[in-house]
């Protein structure tokens, strides 16, 4: 299937974005990569003392932030058992039976970094006959390092230590029906949508009727992402974060996500109903939601005091925090409500209140 323009360049971001490891406390990788990828689109962007990406994008008066998190779910060595392979905890809310059988990327200590994969302790069905009705956990699951590692002493001398992030395998895949699948789409599938933002504002395609920010953030998954490093002069705060898809929820792969509430209270009513004029005024596949168990980038930076309002929206995503799943009109259907509620096209003003 092919796509516009931008759409591919959103795509081409989100794969190679996902292809850089950055569980959250070990995100140097995506920062590096955010930064460069402004600096192609002729960007300037800064990087706090946390890892978060800032850049302005230009555009005057009331000054909004926009934010996606670059940090995702993983694993960090608890212990280096007697058999030389590896005990961990999460990183995020990484449940034990997600990861089973996935690869991952054992981060050492000097440097190297190791294959493995991780499975339950006596996995094999033919000497295990509990394999199948045991409950997986962190405490009987393991990483199983591809190295003649037999002993404690044996993976300690890979450099492989307490502390060492291990890093599971996402496993990209677009299919020819435009469905995304992937681990970490919550949010390197938002922080690509802002850079196709901010590639058609670079090429003179849309024209913003307000100042703009884009600040990826680093430990969102531990709820810290949005708490420090907000521009001074910002007024308003938009989280372009996952849609939640599941039973009871109107959201959906293919549409943009409206959330009015999450688990710490609602959002700016005037931002939400905005939203939602927009998107359907202008027709777009959207839903309005309220997650239960669900922060954002948004509600950290109130919870630590800033005085903005504040909204969220994103592509719907299916099995969060497991092998997800998006669809690229969900994407389109994000990048075109920031376009109607911050731009003006061919002289119109899509995004001022009537």
């Amino acid at each position: 299937m092919s796509y516009n323009p931008y759409t591919e360049y959103m795509l081409d971001v989100l794969e190679r974005l996902i292809g850089e490891d950055s569980p959250t406390g070990f995100t140097e990788k995506a920062t590096d990569f955010c930064v460069r990828e402004f600096e192609k689109l002729g960007f300037e962007s800064t990087v706090t003392n946390k890892g978060c990406v800032l850049a302005c994008l230009g555009g005057e008066g009331n000054p909004i932030v926009l934010t996606a998190h670059l940090d995702t779910l993983g694993g960090i060595v608890k212990e280096v058992k007697a058999n030389g392979r590896l005990k961990i905890v999460n990183l995020g809310g990484f449940r034990a039976v997600s990861g089973e059988s996935e690869n991952v990327r054992i981060y050492a200590r000097n440097g190297k970094i190791y294959e493995g994969c991780m499975q339950l302790n006596n996995p094999s069905v033919h000497v295990n006959r509990e394999a199948g009705s045991t409950e997986r956990t962190y405490d009987n699951t393991e990483i199983v390092i591809d190295e003649h590692v037999y002993t404690k002493e044996d993976t300690l001398a890979l450099g492989i230590t307490n502390g060492c992030y291990v890093c599971f395998d996402p496993r990209f895949v677009l299919t020819r029906s435009g469905y995304l699948k992937s681990r970490y789409l919550d949010d390197k599938l938002g922080a690509s949508i802002l850079f196709a933002f901010a590639k058609k504002i670079r090429d003179d395609l849309i024209h913003l009727n307000r100042k703009v920010y884009v600040f990826l953030t680093t430990y969102e998954e531990v709820g810290h992402g949005g708490k420090a490093g907000l521009p001074e002069d910002a007024q308003e705060i938009v989280g372009v974060d996952m849609g939640c898809v599941g039973e009871g929820m109107e959201g959906s792969e293919r549409k943009v996500s409206i959330c009015a509430r999450d688990s710490h209270g609602p959002y700016d009513r005037s931002v939400t109903d905005r939203l939602v004029k927009l998107a359907d005024e202008n027709k777009l596949q959207y839903a309005v939601d309220v997650y239960t168990n669900y922060s954002s980038d948004a509600q950290a930076a109130i919870g630590a005091g800033y005085d903005l309002k504040h909204g969220l929206i994103g592509p719907g995503v299916y099995a969060s925090h497991c092998y997800e799943r998006s669809h690229v009109e969900g994407a389109e259907n994000t990048l075109q409500l920031l376009e109607l509620y911050l731009c003006t096209v061919n002289g119109n003003e899509t995004g001022t209140d009537s």
